[in-house]
């Protein structure tokens, strides 16, 4: 099952993950997204203890219905065993076949039952916990949900993009917290997190395909982001103040990489060989000098 949001091997490793923590046979394998994975199967097994209490909406149980049909019919998941004739003739050639299409049917079974119950358990947990704040009772399952959804990105694209949205949401929690000199100040600290994290993997995208599309996405996350972080100096305490004008301040450095990536791009420069929190550092163009 190839999307943005999982991969196939993805998929299958996050299927044996979750079986093996339901009780299931232990595969005796390690993939390099385990330890992604795991932070999602940790989410699971919450929610077998503790169901979140909002109700999936009918809309969404009826599309989910249609993609796993349709993802059982590509995949050929329940579909008629081939004649007996046909078998016969084939079996002296495939032998080992029946086995690894048990296997392989199963795998894909448990894929789709992995894909329903993170899909049923991320919609619910997102409406249970969106306008969560720290220390609100669920506000780590929102956080763990957020590590859940980068760890089943498929691109280094797609995980800058969720870090930076990442960083909207962490804006609106310092919204509400102002006032709170050491909660504003935490959750400022983990929004310039996820803006460094956003940027530099963005910017390394940008300088390795010499492509400034994912460019695009860090001037249009900062152009707003810095407009309703300066809403944050209006009636707040000095401390608060300073607090918010260095994340003013990196944003201002994250809009001034991308335009220098940009313009070394442009002028065909080859990709930087120095790097910081923010990604390549390029070289101005030779006109610039």
């Amino acid at each position: 099952m190839d999307s943005n949001l999982f991969s196939r091997r993805r998929a299958e490793r996050f299927a044996q993950l979750l079986d093996e923590a339901n009780g299931g046979r232990r595969h005796h394998v390690r993939s390099r997204a385990d330890d992604q994975l795991a932070t999602l199967v940790a989410v699971g097994r919450r929610l077998t203890v503790a169901p979140p209490a909002a109700e999936v909406a009918p809309e969404f149980r009826t599309g989910l219905r249609a993609m796993l049909m349709a993802t059982a019919e590509r995949e050929g998941i329940g579909a008629p065993a081939e004649p007996s004739s046909r078998r016969s003739a084939d079996a002296g050639r495939n032998r080992l076949l029946p086995a690894v299409t048990a296997r392989r049917a199963r795998a894909r079974g448990a894929i789709l039952v992995g894909v329903a119950a993170g899909a049923v358990a991320l919609s619910g947990i997102s409406a249970a916990s969106e306008n969560a704040v720290p220390g609100d009772a669920l506000y780590g399952m929102k956080r763990s949900t957020e590590r859940a959804q980068l760890a089943l990105a498929s691109s280094d694209v797609g995980r800058g993009q969720l870090f930076l949205d990442f960083a909207r949401t962490r804006l609106a929690e310092a919204a509400t917290l102002r006032g709170d000199e050491n909660g504003f100040s935490a959750v400022l600290d983990d929004m310039d997190a996820d803006t460094r994290q956003g940027v530099r993997l963005l910017t390394t995208a940008a300088a390795q395909r010499s492509d400034p599309a994912a460019l695009d996405a860090v001037n249009s996350f900062v152009t707003g982001q810095r407009q309703a972080v300066g809403g944050l100096l209006d009636d707040v305490s000095r401390a608060d103040r300073e607090r918010t004008r260095r994340s003013l301040t990196l944003l201002d450095a994250a809009r001034k990489r991308s335009d220098a990536l940009r313009a070394a791009i442009a002028c065909g420069l080859p990709a930087p060989t120095g790097s910081d929190a923010l990604g390549p550092a390029p070289a101005g163009c030779p006109g610039d000098r």
